[in-house]
């Protein structure tokens, strides 16, 4: 890794921009620097979070737990600002990190080989606040003041004096990402073994997924200016990286840690929402009172409030009686929010071995619903299903859940989905809830889903 200039001491400078672009077209003005990155939604508290131009990058030995304790110590002024970032370490946690917290099996093939996790140090960020305002923000150390300030001016260069906003990039729509009959059947196969081993008592629920791919050799970053004219997820990331990126439309919360208060939102439950708004409020009627989703959803919160009971003080993990079904692109989820008093030695390092990988993409009890999923489900996961986000020595640590997220590397495009399997649950009803949360997201990128028939394979065959 390489080292971050006088990482102990910095102060937080912000410093207003007149600049009256759009997030996306802010990003179109950085995308061909290093490492650019953006965060938008309600990251922070709202706007939008861009940068490139990283001091510092992790190797792959590295601890990308330990990294993210590794801040600059600011004056007691500079923390807990309520709208700044600064910079800090931003970028991905990918799933297969739980090999890493527990003795697991080495799981199924990997098509294209992700990095296990991305993360970079960013001294400065252009901030998006929730009114509506730019900012160029930065944690400055000394002997980086002058180098700051000659970014400062490159940056109002770029962004204040331009009369016509940069054109994105040229965008051409992926090819419809597929799911092959064979993978459509082993998905099938795979619920069904999973409620035998549920029946058996090995495990109470795994979340099981699919993989949906095609060709496509663009950015991410633009799979995510363009997801954004449609959609606006709460918690949408992108990062591009010469190993490989990925764009994130992710309605889900993983962990948030401002001080010693840790949030976590997981998000169990789910049903399509039509446009019409009585057919929409008749299924989110019908979510609410499923028992199948009360089943799933309450065994994921409960997970949730063990784990995060292993580093908060005794007493403070809380969570509400009911879910809230919550509105997301075409579906009703249901969502809990449960909070906690992290105990006063507790880093981000003990708080995410504690937690990773988010209970609500695998299961109860966690460790052997890790190995259901790495018998059962056909290919190996990256990203997906891990984390994405920031740790801030201002705003604290802020990660997705890495659900619906496009990867890509190799000249290939992929979309994981899947569900919470219980014992009740059906094989055709889980594949086609996995189908309805992967086809928002495939509109949104000006592609589509695709499910190819027996028929289809025996004529290409």
């Amino acid at each position: 890794m390489a080292a971050i200039p006088n990482l102990a001491a910095a102060s937080l400078t912000r410093v207003p921009l007149r600049c009256g672009l759009t997030a996306t077209q802010v990003l179109a003005a950085l995308r061909d620097r290093e490492l650019p990155f953006a965060l938008s939604g309600s990251w922070a508290g709202g706007g939008a979070i861009i940068g490139s131009d990283p001091l510092a990058v992790t190797d792959d030995g590295d601890d990308p737990f330990a990294v993210l304790d590794d801040l600059p110590r600011l004056s007691a002024r500079d923390y807990g600002h309520p709208d700044a970032v600064g910079g800090g370490w931003f970028g991905w946690l990918g799933y297969r990190l739980d090999a890493r917290i527990e003795q697991l099996p080495a799981g199924p093939p990997r098509p294209v080989a992700l990095p296990e996790f991305h993360l970079a140090y960013y001294d400065n960020v252009l901030r998006l606040d929730p009114a509506g305002c730019w900012w160029f923000e930065a944690l400055v150390s000394d002997p980086r003041r002058a180098a700051l300030r000659a970014r400062l001016d490159v940056l109002r260069d770029m962004l204040e004096s331009r009369r016509t906003p940069i054109p994105p990039a040229a965008y051409v729509p992926p090819e419809p990402l597929r799911l092959t009959a064979a993978a459509a059947a082993h998905h099938l196969g795979a619920v069904r073994d999973c409620r035998t081993r549920i029946a058996a008592g090995e495990i109470f629920q795994a979340n099981i997924c699919l993989r949906l791919d095609t060709r496509w050799d663009g950015s991410p970053l633009d799979l995510l200016a363009h997801a954004l004219e449609s959609i606006s997820p709460p918690y949408a990331a992108a990062f591009a990286t010469p190993r490989g990126g990925v764009a994130s439309l992710s309605p889900e919360l993983f962990l948030r840690r401002r001080g010693a208060r840790a949030t976590t939102a997981p998000i169990k439950g789910t049903i399509r929402r039509d446009v019409d708004p009585a057919t929409a409020a008749a299924a989110r009627k019908k979510l609410q009172a499923s028992a199948k989703d009360a089943a799933e959803h309450v065994m994921i919160v409960d997970l949730m409030r063990n784990d995060l009971g292993r580093v908060c003080t005794y007493g403070s993990v809380t969570a509400p009686p009911e879910p809230t079904a919550e509105p997301h692109p075409g579906l009703w989820h249901l969502v809990s929010r449960v909070h906690g008093e992290l105990r006063p030695e507790v880093g981000n390092r003990d708080l995410l071995r504690a937690t990773f990988p988010p209970g609500s993409v695998t299961g109860a009890p966690k460790v052997q619903a890790l190995k259901v999923i790495a018998a059962l489900e056909p290919v190996g996961r990256e990203v997906y299903t891990g984390a994405i986000g920031f740790a801030s020595p201002v705003s604290g640590l802020e990660l997705n859940v890495a659900i619906r997220t496009l990867e890509c590397g190799d000249g290939r495009l992929w979309l994981g989905a899947g569900g919470g399997i219980v014992a009740d649950s059906d094989p055709r009803s889980e594949l086609e809830e996995a189908l309805s949360k992967a086809r928002p997201i495939a509109a949104a990128i000006g592609s589509s889903v695709v499910v190819q028939r027996r028929s289809d394979a025996a004529r290409a065959a």
